[in-house]
């Protein structure tokens, strides 16, 4: 064993193979977040729901009222909410679909973020 073998062997991972980002983790996360807001939705007791009740009552991980838009957005168009007219139009409010039955997986978050399954794979 040389000095440079030597050398090597106790230093940390370069910094690209350290801050690549993993798209199944996100993906993953996307999937969980979207499964809890589902979730949340089922149990709450009013017709309609607004971005200000998720952002401020749901779950935890849903508080960015970005994120929660977003996720509401997806939901919508797998046809668990319905968007709703409101009385200004910086706020969002959706009528929640009951019964539909099953929860929102992987492939169909991929499939509402653009991204194929097969590409997920690989």
């Amino acid at each position: 064993m040389n000095l440079f073998e030597r050398l090597n062997k106790g230093r940390p991972p370069p910094v690209e193979d350290r801050l690549k980002p993993e798209t199944s983790t996100a993906s993953s996360e996307l999937a969980r977040d979207l499964q809890k807001l589902h979730e949340w939705i089922q149990h709450w007791s009013k017709p309609t729901v607004s971005a200000r009740d998720i952002y401020k009552f749901g779950p935890n991980s849903i508080r960015d009222p970005k994120k929660a838009i977003g996720l509401a957005e997806i939901l919508v168009g797998h046809g668990w909410l319905i968007p709703n007219q409101t009385r200004r139009r910086d706020m969002k409010e959706w009528q929640i679909v009951r019964g539909l039955g099953g929860y929102p997986t992987v492939a169909t978050v991929a499939t509402a973020a653009g991204v194929s399954p097969a590409d997920q794979s690989g």
